[in-house]
């Protein structure tokens, strides 16, 4: 199992860190969350790493916080749900959100996260409220790793629109949703870097 990796990040695209740990460079699929807050290029990176071994690849997840990751190994315990939905999930909301979903049973809420229909939702509820107290208390809340950089504003219209592709919406789709979350951030007066975006226009897609 690898648990954890620390090296050079070389690139970040659609998800996705290719991290060079003393000559051999590992592709890493990871967050929105991680994804936003991975540090530029030629700079030192830290991942909690899942390491997923099937039968036509191996894959290798990472996270910069170890309670999201922690909370994405309880998500694929759940019969259904596999690492690239879990990925889509954790993508679509923060882990405070989601276990704030599951403890006052909002479906409704739940139902708008990438591949997650009514029953998916309630079964997610119904199999992991009970286990949120031993993973809270089991995982650390501490901050992210060093190596973090803040997020800039710059593209992040189009940082959006690719990550909702991404997450397989179609173009048309993505730029309609990044619109009207511009759009619902500025009257909010919020910051429309591309995490909020994302994560509004995920809010308000069925």
């Amino acid at each position: 199992m690898i648990g954890r990796i620390s090296g050079i990040l070389l690139e970040k695209y659609n998800q996705q860190a290719l991290i060079d740990i003393q000559g051999v460079a590992y592709e890493v699929e990871v967050p929105l969350n991680t994804f936003f807050n991975l540090p530029s290029p030629g700079a030192a990176v830290t991942l909690h790493t899942h390491f997923v071994v099937r039968e036509d690849a191996q894959l290798l997840f990472g996270f910069l916080e170890e309670r999201e990751r922690g909370f994405f190994r309880l998500l694929i315990k759940i019969n259904g749900v596999g690492p690239k939905l879990a990925l889509a999930m954790l993508s679509g909301m923060e882990v405070s959100e989601f276990v704030r979903c599951v403890q006052h049973d909002d479906v409704k809420s739940l139902v708008k996260l990438p591949g997650v229909g009514k029953k998916t939702a309630e079964r997610l509820i119904i199999e992991i409220k009970d286990k949120l107290k031993d993973w809270q208390g089991n995982e650390q809340l501490s901050a992210p790793d060093g190596g973090v950089a803040p997020r800039q504003g710059n593209g992040s219209i189009e940082e959006a629109e690719t990550a909702l592709i991404s997450l397989g919406y179609k173009p048309q789709e993505a730029s309609r949703a990044v619109i009207t979350a511009v759009k619902i951030l500025e009257e909010s007066e919020l910051e429309a870097d591309s995490e909020n975006l994302i994560r509004t226009a995920l809010k308000n897609m069925s």
